[in-house]
């Protein structure tokens, strides 16, 4: 396995241009099984994740090529409707039920994986699946879904807006018979840029208001070339290794409107950014104090950004909180980052104005976080993905040089990042093992 060498301790300034995102990417892989025509995906990202989407794709049916920064997939037929042989390495594999049960009227997909940042159910999956008339049936290694005949329209009302369990009601649909409305529906701009691209591919879905979508089934959907939209993720990550280390990047491609709530928490610690024509300029204004927030689903602060602005929060003055209410067990590096010498303390209560729904369930959801401290190198082992762009950031904030094992997490949704960070003046390296 490769692990980072990170020499720490300097300010990073730059360019670096965002890649695409991954939790757009990925999905559109699956999407791309709803036709048995060509797709054609812009600036596709090259990361581990959309490797096992392909993988899966593949054993499907799919034939893919790479065409510079484009990728190319056709599907002319599905010539296996069971995937349960590949590895359990991501959620993604749950989503191609839907495309499957249009294409061929049955699959059999892994009981998924992923990060482990506490339990992820897929019951509104398989009740929404149900719904539109699908049987299923789970064991435990995978579940099984057939239809006869076409899946019907229905309403369905989401307990919570799972973006995962949105995507897959859109994707079962598309294609079924009649009207589908999801209420209490996901709204992150992924879902649009989906939304956007199953247009293009002859769907008709409608975005309304109080966090309802409307799919109306359509006989075929076609081929269609679309760009994938700029990783917000990395736009954040990016963010905080700006101000974070005192210094200065321009992140390329950055959108202003799918950050909003980040720019503006960024702004109240000291953080300071620019729009310009060719994306965001992110610095520091005035040294960093303390904050109090909570994530959200979109367009609240995402969990997904946590990580580093935690991080980031280690060098601001007096106390800060961070209230997570979209997973229970997502502070699980929180030991690393105090074993460099963070002042951080997570405990089971709801540190917010109003509780969420982990309230009195035993869950570590908050973070106490005092500073600023001085962070020291360490050798720090990665558990999931969002956890080891915390532990790059640390250890580029720390004096010394540390090491990073467990680095295959971080290359699941980060391209290229020993050479992008490089350009920024980073002292990092990747060795083998």
């Amino acid at each position: 396995m490769d692990k980072f060498i990170i020499r720490g301790g300097r300010p990073l300034t730059g360019e670096i241009k965002l890649a695409g995102a991954k939790n757009a990417a990925t999905k559109m892989l699956i999407v791309s099984l709803l036709t048995d025509e060509e797709c054609v995906f812009e600036n596709f990202p090259r990361i581990g994740d959309a490797e096992i989407v392909k993988e899966l794709c593949v054993a499907l049916g799919s034939e893919i090529k790479s065409i510079d920064s484009n990728l190319v997939i056709r599907t002319p037929e599905i010539k296996n409707t069971k995937a349960i042989s590949l590895n359990q390495k991501n959620r993604v594999s749950i989503l191609a039920l839907g495309p499957l049960l249009n294409r061929a009227g049955e699959a059999e997909v892994p009981i998924v994986g992923g990060d482990k940042i506490g339990p992820r159910p897929v019951d509104m999956h398989l009740e929404s699946l149900k719904a539109l008339g699908a049987e299923i049936e789970a064991s435990p290694d995978s579940y099984k879904a057939r239809i006869t005949g076409r899946l019907k329209g229905a309403t369905i009302a989401l307990k919570y807006p799972s973006v995962g369990a949105t995507e897959q009601i859109i994707f079962a649909s598309v294609l079924a018979e009649g009207k589908t409305t999801i209420i209490n529906s996901a709204v992150e701009p992924e879902i649009t840029d989906l939304i956007k691209m199953l247009q293009k591919m002859g769907a008709i879905i409608e975005i309304g208001t109080n966090r309802t979508v409307t799919i109306y089934g359509v006989p075929k959907l076609y081929g269609a070339r679309h760009k994938v939209l700029p990783d917000r993720n990395e736009a954040v990550s990016f963010a905080c290794l700006a101000v974070a280390t005192n210094g200065k990047i321009l992140v390329k491609g950055a959108d202003q409107g799918d950050l909003i709530t980040f720019l503006n928490n960024l702004r109240r610690i000291g953080g300071e950014y620019e729009v310009t024509s060719e994306g965001i300029l992110f610095f520091r204004a005035r040294p960093l104090t303390g904050i109090k927030l909570e994530t959200d689903t979109h367009p609240g602060f995402m969990t997904d950004w946590q990580q580093p602005f935690l991080t980031m929060l280690t060098q601001a003055q007096g106390e800060s909180i961070i209230h997570e209410t979209v997973y229970e067990a997502r502070f699980g590096y929180i030991e690393d980052l105090n074993l460099m010498g963070a002042d951080i303390r997570v405990v089971n209560e709801c540190l917010s104005e109003v509780p969420c729904r982990f309230k009195e369930k035993n869950c570590p959801h908050s973070a106490i976080v005092k500073g600023p401290t001085k962070l020291h190198s360490a050798t720090l082992t990665v558990p999931d993905l969002r956890a080891g762009i915390a532990h790059v950031l640390a250890a580029l904030i720390a004096e010394g040089e540390s090491e990073i094992l467990g680095v295959h997490e971080i290359d699941r949704g980060y391209e290229k990042i020993v050479e992008r960070l490089s350009f920024l003046g980073a002292d990092i390296k990747r060795v083998s093992n």
